[in-house]
């Protein structure tokens, strides 16, 4: 499925964003902001961010992806990686040049026997697959 859409699209990530959220439903969570790591694939299309004059507003800026991270964690708190995962998707895929998106959020310091605990989610607009 994402093979079919690569072949049309241009795939823009950004790896480690880390954040501090207010999130999680256990006693220890809701006093205090903990350190989520977020991970992001754009599908965007190959000609529609194909740059012919090498500026900016000709492809979808990475300043945009972060912009939407960091406003969704400032709303306040959230329960579960689920609502988040899925609130960052959602916006990201109201850019009229985003084909599809993966996002994935992980909390690194939840388990001292894990590396992290996490959730990821992949959605495409209607009609791209």
């Amino acid at each position: 499925m994402i093979d079919k859409l690569l072949r049309n699209c241009r795939r823009l990530f950004l790896r480690g964003l880390t954040v501090q959220a207010h999130i999680g439903i256990h006693d220890f969570e809701l006093h205090s902001a903990q350190r989520i790591v977020i991970d992001v694939d754009l599908y965007v299309s190959f000609a529609g961010t194909s740059p012919h004059d090498d500026r900016i507003d000709e492809v979808v800026d990475y300043d945009f992806v972060r912009a939407v991270v960091h406003a969704r964690v400032a709303k306040g708190h959230i329960n579960l990686q689920e609502t988040l995962c899925d609130d960052i998707l959602t916006h990201l895929l109201e850019h009229t040049g985003v084909m599809a998106a993966r996002v994935s959020t992980r909390k690194p310091d939840v388990y001292p026997d894990c590396e992290s605990v996490g959730v990821e989610a992949f959605r495409a607009k209607p009609g791209v697959l």
